[in-house]
């Protein structure tokens, strides 16, 4: 019988494609409920983000290239060097996030796996250009909510 509604897809990168895990870049998607509410850009929330990547990059977990946060969705450009997959890594923070700026998440994140340079660049700049796209600011590097390496 055919499942109705979501489906929970895995996060496990497939053993045949995953040549060393520091290497694998993800774009990774992660939502709010309810969509439409700025709950992530805010000067107060930012900062908790901030911080806690800032934390994790340092004990190893995640390698940030980019992360931008809209008022109701956060994309990043992440790898995970360390031990623990991102499978875990990710609703680590999600939770962090949530006990400590009381952030209400969707259920899950949504992650596509890089598989080259030009597709990295062309993902950066499609998270770059989101808050223009939306009229929240007429240049990208305008957006305060926002850090790249």
């Amino acid at each position: 019988m055919k499942q109705i509604g979501r489906v929970s897809l895995p996060h496990q990168v497939p053993i045949d494609v995953c040549t060393s895990p520091e290497d694998e870049v993800f774009f990774i998607t992660i939502c709010c409920i309810p969509r439409g509410e700025n709950q992530l850009a805010r000067a107060d929330v930012w900062q908790v983000i901030d911080e806690t990547l800032g934390i994790r990059e340092a004990n190893g977990e995640i390698r940030v290239g980019m992360v931008l946060a809209m008022p109701d969705h956060l994309h990043g450009l992440f790898s995970f060097p360390g031990r623990k997959p991102m499978s875990l890594v990710i609703p680590s923070f999600k939770e962090w996030i949530a006990k400590n700026s009381h952030v209400r998440w969707q259920k899950n994140f949504f992650d596509h796996r890089l598989r080259n340079g030009e597709s990295a660049a062309e993902k950066a700049n499609y998270i770059r250009l989101n808050p223009v796209r939306a009229g929240l600011v007429e240049n990208p590097s305008d957006w305060p909510y926002q850090r790249f390496r």
